[in-house]
């Protein structure tokens, strides 16, 4: 049942002015903010790892911003999903090398962990005429989950494959033409991650985007989602001309260093709610404990 509302709750949402949505954002996020502790202190540790020159109050005022971006984000589905596309066309732009997603060439597109991950991937899913793909992990409530993939394929070109399934599907798709929407800043635990430096803390990383370009003998075009007044600005890279290499974890050492550069043009925008450095390497504690940072 509350499914069923929070859905018709975000389909109206599709047909607000933005103004009104991003308002709502504001509120929510600050609201979520004060009321869910435990979360704000997950984000407070993941910054004061990343960006320790910053003082006591940047953190909380970054923090109340990662909030209410999340919030605002997260609305911003309504009508991303169930707005007209004339809507998600006026409010998507996409710039930059466009000229990176021309022909069938095997292609792994880097989207890190920005909010407005889903904006980037309506956008292109709108706008080239390519079948994408990407790789996900079922929601538990099932309602929501269809409801989520019928959002992401809603202009017909998106292909999602469950992270359970392997990787077979997901590569022949690769080699075939398919660009492949990968997220990859990710830790799904010691034994599918490697520990590489993300903001000078060693990091579990799952090294997939190295071992799909290399096995998919494909190019690597970062794709970033920034957030504006206007709706998302969707930004095509250069492909990298260095990657892969034979060795994934350097690749994934430089894939994170990357990652930083790309944090550091909008930090307020990135996934700074989940756990990051939840996985530790063998005999570091917990830096999610109470007691572990002040």
């Amino acid at each position: 049942m509350l499914s069923r509302i929070g859905i018709a709750f975000m389909r109206w949402l599709g047909g607000l002015p933005l103004p009104w949505v991003r308002a709502l954002g504001v509120c929510m996020g600050g609201c979520l903010y004060v009321a869910i502790r435990s979360r704000r202190r997950v984000v407070e540790t993941n910054l004061l790892l990343c960006f320790p020159e910053l003082t006591v109050p940047q953190r909380r005022a970054l923090t109340r911003q990662v909030f209410i971006k999340f919030a605002q984000t997260w609305l911003d589905r309504g009508w991303l999903w169930h707005g007209t596309p004339e809507t998600t066309a006026e409010r998507l732009h996409l710039v930059g090398d466009l000229t990176q997603l021309e022909g069938d060439s095997p292609t792994v597109l880097f989207a890190p962990h920005f909010m407005g991950l889903d904006a980037g991937a309506t956008a292109l899913s709108q706008n080239i005429p390519r079948q994408f793909s990407t790789i996900f992990t079922p929601q538990s409530n099932k309602q929501v989950d269809a409801w989520i993939a019928r959002g992401r394929q809603r202009f017909g070109n998106a292909k999602l494959y469950d992270r359970l399934a392997g990787v077979k599907p997901v590569l022949s798709a690769l080699r075939s033409g398919d660009p492949l929407y990968l997220l990859p800043d990710m830790d799904f635990g010691e034994n599918e991650c490697v520990f590489v430096p993300f903001f000078g803390v060693p990091t579990a990383t799952v090294p997939s985007l190295s071992r799909f370009a290399r096995l998919g003998r494909a190019k690597v075009v970062p794709v970033l989602t920034r957030m504006t007044a206007q709706g998302y600005e969707v930004e095509i890279l250069p492909a990298w001309q260095d990657f892969p290499s034979a060795d994934p974890v350097a690749d994934t050492a430089l894939m994170n260093q990357r990652l930083q550069g790309y944090i550091a043009s909008m930090p307020e925008q990135y996934y700074w709610v989940h756990k990051r450095f939840k996985t530790r390497p063998p005999g570091q504690a917990d830096v999610y404990s109470t007691d572990a940072v002040g």
